[in-house]
């Protein structure tokens, strides 16, 4: 037993790797390897205040960009209040400026089959779109990362089953964190609920690391996969999964460069929290975050 491989696919033996040791290892030891090993930063309590302020205020500025997404309001205004909402607590959205090229606008907001990464523009929201608004601000020099979904009106059976899978997609990855748990249990976990409900799970982009940087180590799967990295107290990332009515793949506009839509134009939803994982569990620093909505479905 202590010969075999370990279990976390290291190549090693157990008895070199992840063989239980007399004393587990110390703050220092695990900040050592965890960066040494998978370019992982474990955040100190210091920075875990920053980034827990930084998600409080990313959460309440979602909060209220969902309540004012309102049918006859287009995106651009939704952008707009978001970032008065940032000048207001002396913040920066994020996504302004980032990327190659570089996005254009404060937040992203994608519409009915639309994954990810939509752009605001002066479309006003219908009756029966869905849209999910994704927030992530730098505050103090710390990031905050969440996403939630709107219904505008009534909408139909399709985009609110797919509202409701990526939602308890979300939740049920969160509720297994903690220490010791691999990775890819998180994205096992989110595929075998999503298949079960008839949906798919988008391959093509992951949740990350975030805190100190936009985007960081590790990256989060949301589909099968094979990570063995352990979590670790420390770590900080974001769960996001995105969840296709019908086909998985997406397809990126080849103008813009950002937009991405279902390739069989069936609706998408996804919800985001950003996490922290702690020495007995885990604690959503998003936690302000709007909740499932009550949806009302057409006949």
């Amino acid at each position: 037993m202590r010969n075999a491989p370990c279990w976390c696919g290291s190549g090693k033996k157990w008895k070199k790797c992840h063989y239980p040791q007399q004393k587990p290892l110390s703050y220092d030891q695990l900040v050592d390897e965890y960066k040494k090993k998978y370019q992982i930063t474990i955040k100190t309590p210091k920075q875990i205040e920053g980034i827990r302020k930084a998600c409080q205020l990313s959460s309440d500025i979602l909060y209220n960009a969902c309540a004012y997404a309102k049918e006859g309001v287009t995106t651009n205004q939704i952008n707009d209040l978001v970032v008065q909402l940032h000048d207001r607590a002396n913040a920066i959205p994020a996504p302004l400026g980032y990327g190659t090229p570089p996005y254009p606008k404060a937040i992203c907001t994608s519409l009915n089959e639309v994954i990810c990464h939509g752009i605001p523009d002066d479309r006003p929201l219908q009756h029966g779109d869905i849209i999910n608004i994704d927030i992530t601000t730098i505050l103090s020099g710390y990031y905050g990362d969440c996403s939630a979904m709107v219904a505008i009106g009534t909408i139909n059976e399709e985009k609110a089953r797919v509202i409701q899978v990526s939602y308890y997609c979300l939740q049920k990855a969160i509720a297994i964190l903690k220490p010791g748990i691999l990775l890819q249990n998180i994205g096992n976990i989110i595929e075998d609920y999503a298949s079960s409900q008839k949906c798919s799970v988008v391959y093509q982009f992951v949740g990350h690391g975030t805190g100190l940087h936009f985007h960081e180590a590790p990256q989060v799967c949301h589909h099968y996969n094979d990570s063995s990295i352990p979590l670790a107290p420390g770590m900080i990332f974001t769960i996001e999964p995105m969840i296709n009515a019908g086909q998985r793949e997406g397809i990126t506009d080849p103008k813009d460069q950002w937009t991405t839509r279902t390739i069989d134009k069936k609706p998408s939803a996804q919800w985001e929290h950003t996490v922290l994982i702690t020495e007995k569990g885990h604690e959503i620093l998003t936690f302000n975050a709007p909740t499932l909505p009550s949806l009302v479905v057409s006949q």
